[in-house]
């Protein structure tokens, strides 16, 4: 090997490198980027989540007032307060003024709609798990308690009854009805389908707003499984509820069976006599 193609295989090597190390400093620097992205997301979330939280501790605000409360701009404030009210998590109204009001409009104060105060920690679930267990034992305890338990679960539930029945209207069979009062589940919160199953239907609800309760207090689902059966007008079988831990609350339908074949035959009654079997 010369001296020339001994340099020449050297420059080529150090080329290489350079290539090499310079696709480790690009992917490096593609990562960093990245966890840039991410953190910068992270701090306006965090932002926006501060900028609820104060308006919750200290009710409605300016964006004045929340900028000095956070140590933010008022610029920076007011993006956080247009997205949170672009998800109809804020509102806003004119400042209420006691006294004599000065020239101009009056500032525009902030406030949580009910979908964001329900983006915080609210104990409804165990306030009206603490109100049933509190009605049960005073209608007595014990199988006493639960039929007043199973009272209230049919008197929450015929409230919805009467609107199922109309959605069902004049629905013909089972799954027709099926389908409409999935439709009526669906709109109240309880993402309800149906599926088809060997000899019937399985009506499913991939929600249910009242699990927690549901888990403690077991009326709930069954006051609910005697309506579907009252609705679609025919005995209905529960297999699986969110409550106890499943994935979806499912109802089978059954299909009605249809009428049995009776076979007619058609004789000549100038041939066949009666008592008698043509041949």
């Amino acid at each position: 090997m010369t001296e020339c193609t001994f340099r020449a295989d050297q420059r080529r090597l150090s080329v290489l490198k350079e290539l090499r190390n310079n696709g480790v400093v690009k992917n490096v620097r593609e990562m960093a980027e990245g966890h840039e992205a991410v953190d910068a997301t992270a701090r306006v979330t965090s932002s926006r989540e501060r900028v609820a939280r104060s308006i919750l501790d200290h009710g409605p605000s300016s964006a004045a007032d929340l900028a000095e409360r956070l140590g933010l701009t008022q610029a920076a404030v007011r993006r956080h307060l247009d997205a949170l009210t672009a998800a109809g998590l804020v509102t806003s109204r004119e400042q209420k003024v006691y006294g004599h009001r000065g020239r101009g409009r009056p500032a525009r104060v902030f406030l949580l709609t009910d979908s964001g105060r329900s983006t915080f920690y609210q104990a409804y679930d165990q306030l009206a798990a603490d109100a049933l267990g509190f009605l049960a034992e005073a209608a007595g305890g014990g199988e006493k308690g639960k039929e007043a338990l199973a009272a209230f679960a049919r008197a929450r539930l015929a409230r919805d009854a009467e609107r199922y029945r109309s959605t069902l209207g004049d629905c013909g069979d089972a799954e027709a009805k099926a389908q409409a009062l999935a439709g009526a589940l669906t709109e109240d919160g309880y993402a309800a389908t149906v599926r088809s199953a060997p000899l019937g239907e399985q009506l499913c609800q991939h929600h249910c707003p009242v699990a927690h309760i549901a888990e403690q207090f077991p009326q709930f689902c069954e006051a609910e499984t005697e309506l579907f059966s009252q609705l679609l007008g025919t005995h209905v079988q529960r297999l699986a509820t969110i409550a106890h831990g499943d994935g979806v609350c499912t109802t089978f339908v059954p299909r009605a069976a249809p009428p049995p074949h009776t076979e007619t035959t058609t004789t000549n009654d100038a041939t066949a006599a009666p008592g008698r079997n043509p041949a």
